[in-house]
């Protein structure tokens, strides 16, 4: 018989709110990287990027502490982004154009302060709304 309370119903909602909050910023990434010019783009790209990264690893994980599913999310994208400088996501994403999306196609030092605000800005985001729930969570207990 499943518990209808408790730890486990608050991890399904915490998947269920990263998952839309994942799509969310999906949504945001694209529309940023067609639809805001120069550096405005770049900037936000890397920002939902790195926010993206977060989001997908907090639902993959969800028991992980918050500082070290933002500290994994800066290492890949700084990573992706070194991975930049060998040429192959050019040439991957030459062959087939939705890989550009993944991997990029030039390195940019700039995206680094990126990577670290939009994963730093997820995990507060995510901790924001972990005490929200906590707060209900507890309301209910006492109601």
């Amino acid at each position: 018989m499943a518990y209808s309370g408790g730890i486990e119903t608050s991890r399904l909602r915490r998947r269920a709110a990263l998952a839309c909050a994942a799509v969310a910023v999906l949504v945001l990434g694209l529309v940023a990287r067609t639809g805001l010019p120069g550096i405005l783009g770049d900037a936000s790209g890397g920002i939902l990027y790195a926010a993206l990264l977060y989001l997908l690893l907090a639902f993959v994980l969800p028991g992980a502490r918050l500082w070290r599913v933002a500290g994994a999310a800066v290492v890949f994208c700084v990573l992706v982004e070194l991975f930049q400088l060998t040429g192959y996501p050019t040439t991957w994403g030459t062959a087939w154009p939705p890989l550009r999306l993944v991997f990029g196609t030039t390195f940019n030092p700039w995206d680094l302060p990126a990577y670290l605000v939009g994963a730093a800005g997820a995990c507060l985001g995510d901790r924001l709304l972990g005490r929200v729930q906590d707060r209900r969570n507890r309301d209910r207990v006492r109601a």
